[in-house]
C-alpha cells in the first residue's frame, strides 16, 4: 500500500469510529482532523467532503461483508445453509453488536440508510444467486427471484433490526418465507439459529 493510499485508510478508519461513537450528523470535518492530527487542506486533498467519507466507509464495511457472503455461496453448503450464510456474513459479529446499536441511534438515520441501500445491492444478487441454485435442484418453485428476495429482505430488515420479535414472529417469516420461495414446509427451519 503506497503513503497515500495507506493515510487515506487511516483517516476512514478514524472517521468510522467517529460516526458509530457520536453519529455521522454529529461528527464534524474539524473534529476528524483534529483527531486524525492532519490540516485542513490534507483532508480536502484525500475527500471532497464528509459525505464523500460516509460513502467510502458504508462501502468499505460492505465490502468485507460481500466478499464473506461470497465464499459461502461459493461453498459446497446446501443451499439452506448458503442463504444462512449469507445473511450471516452480513450482520455484525457477537463483538460488533454495539456497532448495530449506534447505526439504530436516532443521530445515525441517514448512515443507517445508506448502508441498508447499499447492502441490498448486494446481498440480492448473492442471495438470488443461491435461491437459483435451490430452484435448479427442485428445492425452490418460483420465478422473479430477485424480486422475491428483495422482499424478503424488507420483511427480514422490519422484523428482526430491532430484535424486539417474538419466536411466533421467526416461525410466520420462516413460512412467509417457504412460501414466498416455493419450498416445502420446514426447509428453512435452520434460519431459527441466526435468530437466536
Amino acid at each position: 500500500m503506497k503513503k497515500g493510499e495507506k493515510r487515506r485508510s487511516e483517516l476512514l478508519g478514524i472517521a468510522y469510529k467517529m460516526f458509530l461513537a457520536q453519529g455521522y450528523e454529529n461528527t464534524s470535518v474539524d473534529e476528524i482532523i483534529k483527531a486524525a492530527g492532519i490540516a485542513k487542506g490534507t483532508f480536502y486533498y484525500y475527500f471532497n467532503s464528509k459525505e464523500q467519507m460516509l460513502e467510502e466507509v458504508i462501502e468499505g464495511m460492505i465490502a468485507e461483508e460481500a466478499e464473506a457472503a461470497k465464499r459461502v455461496l461459493g461453498s459446497q453448503l446446501s443451499v439452506p445453509q448458503k442463504i444462512l450464510g449469507i445473511i450471516a456474513a452480513v450482520r455484525p459479529a457477537q463483538d460488533e453488536q454495539h456497532i448495530k446499536e449506534v447505526l439504530n441511534r436516532p443521530e445515525n438515520v441517514l448512515m443507517h440508510k445508506k448502508i441498508g441501500e447499499h447492502l441490498f445491492n448486494v446481498i440480492v444478487p448473492l442471495l438470488s444467486r443461491a435461491v437459483e441454485e435451490g430452484v435448479q435442484c427442485g428445492l425452490f418453485d418460483c420465478d422473479h427471484i430477485p424480486e422475491r428476495v428483495r422482499m424478503l429482505l424488507v420483511l427480514s430488515s422490519e422484523l428482526f433490526d430491532k430484535a424486539d420479535f417474538t419466536a411466533a414472529d421467526a416461525d410466520v417469516f420462516i413460512d412467509v418465507m417457504e412460501k414466498l420461495l416455493g419450498a416445502a414446509p420446514g426447509t428453512m427451519g435452520l434460519i431459527h439459529t441466526i435468530l437466536q
